[in-house]
């Protein structure tokens, strides 16, 4: 989404990460302005799945582009709101999934009755906003929240990299052969 609203071409956020960005711009915008549909409504499990937002989001920038008469990567003057619709609605759905995750949990006896914790980290758990939504989900069904702090909560990708190399030391699940293996990137 920061992509697509060309945030790098904005003047207070042009050395921002996009999520960063989102969610600079999001506190002063007004996320009642734009609504975007929930994803997966339809599902009762607890999958994530941003896409179809993607495309709703995707299709009101270009909508709100042609009603401003503007190109294509110019910023919008209503790019705060957007912002602050786009993350409230990704917060949502998280709360939604995750809510379901911990009630399925419960009623199976995954965890326990007392002492639970609902473990944050990556990317997501750098946003403010997200956090506080996650951290009123875990105090409404006394859940404690661990969260790393923002500064470590960056792209997981160091932490599956990481993973990996502690695994390799341990000599545990690592291939050291590659052949008959085939890749299928997508």
């Amino acid at each position: 989404v920061a992509r697509r609203l060309s945030l790098r071409k904005h003047p207070e956020c042009h050395s921002m990460a996009g999520g960063k960005a989102i969610e600079h711009l999001a506190q002063t915008g007004n996320q009642e302005l734009l609504t975007f549909r929930l994803p997966m409504q339809q599902y009762r499990n607890c999958d994530f799945s941003f896409s179809g937002l993607q495309n709703l989001v995707n299709n009101a920038i270009a909508q709100k582009e042609k009603e401003e008469g503007i190109q294509e990567g110019e910023i919008l003057s209503c790019v705060k709101d957007v912002a602050a619709a786009v993350q409230h609605a990704v917060a949502v759905h998280i709360i939604q999934r995750t809510y379901r995750a911990m009630l399925f949990c419960i009623k199976n006896s995954i965890l326990p009755s007392k002492n639970a914790t609902l473990v944050v980290s990556g990317g997501v758990a750098s946003n403010q906003y997200i956090r506080k939504a996650l951290q009123n989900l875990a105090d409404a069904n006394d859940f404690a929240l661990l969260c790393p702090p923002p500064r470590l909560c960056t792209d997981n990708g160091v932490m599956i990299a990481w993973n990996g190399i502690e695994r390799l030391r341990a000599r545990l699940g690592v291939l050291h052969s590659t052949a008959g293996i085939r890749y299928e990137p997508r």
